[in-house]
C-alpha cells in the first residue's frame, strides 16, 4: 500500500480495461478508459507549460463537466494539488478559500464565473480556462497561447508519489471556521480502494452523478472509486443534478447503482409519488451518506426500487468513508446504523482515551491509510483532533455486538436537558416515521429551568392536514417524555450546505429569531 498513488491506479484501469466506457456526458459524448488517460495527460502536460509546479495548489471551479474531471486529475498527474470550489460561492467566500488554501492558479470552463474571477483578480491569482469541443480533442487551456515549450514535454518525465498532497478540501463548517484538509495521493489511494471493495464496484457497473464534485462524497464515492474499478459514471447533461433527466439517465447508461445524500434521495422518492416512472433499472444496491437517513426513509426507498439501501458513513479528513453497512451477500444492513468499519481501525473513546466496550457511546476514533495527516496551518485543530494516536471525529456513537456503528450525534449537537444527553437525530427518525411529514429537523434551545430544551422544525408531505398539536400527540407516544419537542415549527424548506447537509445549528437560530413571529418565512432551497 505505501507506494500506490491515485494516479497509477487510474493507469493501470486504462491499461486494462482501455475500451470500456469511462465517463460520459448525456446525451453528448462517452470517453474510454484509454482516452480518458490520454486526455489527463494531455492536459497535465499544458499545466506545466503554464507555469504549474509540483507543490502548487491550483483552484477549480466548474459545474460537473467532463472538463472538470478532465482538468482535476490533470493538476494531480502534474503533482500540484487540485483544491476543488463550489461555483456558488459569493466573491468574499471565494476570497477566503483561495487565500486559505494560497491557490497559485485558478481554472474554470470557457463561461468562467464572475464571482470567483473577481477574487482572483484582487489577490493577483492567474486564470486559466478549460475546453473540450469534441470527445476526439484534447483539452485546450486559455494559456496555451502564451506556451514557447513545444508541447512534445512529455508528462512521463513527472513521477507522482504516495506522499504527493493531491487535493486540498475545506471541512463544511458547521460549528466553526471551515478547516483545510490536505489529503495525499495515498489517502485517495487507500480510500478508492475501500469504496471500490465494499460495494464490489466491477468494470460492470455504471452510475449516474447526482452529486457535486467540489464535495468529496461525490468525488471519491462516484467518481473516482468507479473509474479504478475500470467502471463508468455519467454525469448529467446540465452538470448537475436534475430530478427530471435522473432516471432517463439511469436507464439509458445501463446504471447499476447510485450514491447520494438524504436530501437527494427524498426528491427521488417524492418524484416517484407525483409522477412514477414507467420502469425503472435493476440496481444492484442504492447508497446514502453525508448525514443520517431515517429508518422510514430507508424502507420507503428499498420497498419503491427493490433495492437494498447501504447507509455509510464518512468524512472529508478520512479521504470519505469510514464505515459502511454491507452487500445483503456480505452480511445483514441494519437501518439506523452505518455499519462497519471499511479498511481503518475504529474505536469508541471515552474522554480520557479508553476504549470503551459494544453498546457503550463515547467518540468514534479513527486511524488507516485513508486518513489525513492533520489540518493546514492550524496546530490547535490538530491538537484538538488528534489525540491518544488517534482522529477524533467528533461524533458520538457506539458499537453493538456485530461491530456496527450507531451514530448518536454530533458532540456539539447533543442536547443536554436538565442532564438528560437527547440525540436529536433519534428524535428526526421519530418525526419521519410520520407518514404526513417529508422532513424534520430536532434541535436544542436554551432554556432557563433545564439549560436546553428540545424543538423541532417540520415539512409537511402535499395535502398533509396535521398542525403542531398532532406532531406533539404522535411524539408523545413514540419517545420518553423528556425528548418530546416542546415547540413545533411548521415550514417549507431547510437552509443546506452545497452538499445537502442540513445544518442543524443553522436551523436552530433561524427558528429562535422567529419566535417572535407568527409566520415562519420560506427558505430558498
Amino acid at each position: 500500500m505505501e507506494k500506490v498513488t491515485l494516479t497509477g491506479l487510474l493507469k493501470q484501469t486504462a491499461g486494462k480495461f482501455p475500451s470500456r466506457r469511462a465517463l460520459s456526458v448525456s446525451g453528448k459524448y462517452d470517453l474510454t478508459h484509454a482516452q480518458l488517460q490520454e486526455l489527463i495527460d494531455q492536459a497535465a502536460t499544458r499545466l506545466v507549460l503554464s507555469g504549474v509546479k509540483p507543490g502548487d495548489i491550483v483552484a477549480l471551479t466548474f459545474p460537473n463537466t467532463a472538463e472538470f474531471v478532465i482538468m482535476l486529475l490533470a493538476v494531480i498527474r502534474a503533482r500540484a494539488t487540485a483544491a476543488p470550489l463550489n461555483a456558488a460561492y459569493t466573491p468574499e467566500e471565494f476570497e477566503f478559500y483561495l487565500s486559505d488554501s494560497e491557490s497559485k492558479f485558478l481554472l474554470t470552463s470557457q463561461e468562467g464565473n464572475k464571482s470567483v474571477q473577481a477574487a482572483a483578480a484582487k489577490l493577483n491569482i492567474p486564470h486559466i480556462t478549460a475546453a473540450l469541443p469534441h470527445s476526439d480533442q484534447e483539452v485546450t487551456l486559455s494559456s496555451d497561447s502564451k506556451a514557447t515549450v513545444p508541447l512534445k514535454k512529455s508528462i512521463d518525465e513527472i513521477v507522482n508519489e504516495p506522499s504527493d498532497v493531491a487535493l486540498f478540501l475545506h471541512t463544511s463548517g458547521t460549528t466553526s471556521r471551515p478547516k483545510g484538509v490536505p489529503l495525499t495521493q495515498l489517502n485517495l489511494a487507500a480510500s478508492v480502494q475501500n469504496i471500490k471493495s465494499v460495494y464490489n464496484i466491477t468494470e460492470s457497473d455504471s452510475t449516474v452523478l447526482v452529486l457535486p464534485l467540489f464535495h468529496v462524497h461525490g468525488l471519491m464515492a462516484g467518481l473516482l472509486s468507479s473509474l479504478i474499478a475500470g467502471a463508468a459514471v455519467t454525469l448529467p447533461a446540465a452538470g448537475r443534478f436534475s430530478a427530471s433527466t435522473f432516471w432517463s439517465d439511469m436507464l439509458a447508461y445501463n446504471a447499476t447503482w447510485y450514491t447520494a445524500v438524504p436530501t437527494i434521495h427524498q426528491i427521488i422518492l417524492d418524484r416517484h409519488l407525483s409522477k412514477p416512472e414507467p420502469k425503472y433499472p435493476k440496481l444492484r444496491f442504492i447508497r446514502s451518506c453525508s448525514a443520517a437517513l431515517a429508518p422510514a426513509i430507508l424502507a420507503r426507498l428499498e420497498e419503491v426500487f427493490e433495492a437494498p439501501v447501504l447507509e455509510a458513513y464518512a468524512m472529508t479528513e478520512a479521504s470519505h468513508l469510514m464505515a459502511s453497512n454491507p452487500l445483503p451477500e456480505d452480511g445483514p444492513h441494519k437501518p439506523g446504523s452505518v455499519g462497519k468499519p471499511i479498511g481503518q481501525e475504529m474505536a469508541i473513546l471515552d474522554e480520557n482515551g479508553v476504549a470503551q466496550p459494544a453498546q457503550v457511546s463515547g467518540e468514534v476514533c479513527i486511524r488507516g491509510p485513508n486518513v489525513t495527516k492533520g489540518y493546514k496551518n492550524n496546530p490547535e485543530a490538530n491538537k484538538a483532533a488528534f489525540s491518544f494516536g488517534w482522529f477524533h471525529t467528533g461524533d458520538v456513537g457506539f458499537l453493538d455486538s456485530d461491530g456496527y456503528l450507531h451514530l448518536v450525534g454530533r458532540i456539539k449537537e447533543l442536547i443536554n436537558r436538565g442532564g438528560e444527553k437527547i440525540s436529536p437525530i433519534e428524535v428526526d427518525a421519530i418525526l419521519l416515521s410520520h407518514p404526513d411529514i417529508a422532513n424534520a429537523v430536532a434541535f436544542g434551545v436554551p432554556d432557563d429551568k433545564y439549560g436546553e430544551e428540545i424543538n423541532c422544525a417540520v415539512i409537511l408531505r402535499e395535502d398533509a392536514d396535521i398542525d403542531e398539536e398532532e406532531v406533539l400527540r404522535f411524539c408523545k407516544k413514540n419517545l420518553a417524555s423528556f425528548k418530546v419537542p416542546k415547540k413545533v415549527f411548521v415550514t417549507d424548506s431547510f437552509p443546506k450546505t452545497a452538499s445537502g447537509k442540513i445544518q442543524r445549528r443553522i436551523v436552530a437560530e433561524h427558528f429562535l429569531a422567529q419566535i417572535s413571529t407568527a409566520k415562519v418565512p420560506k427558505f430558498g432551497a
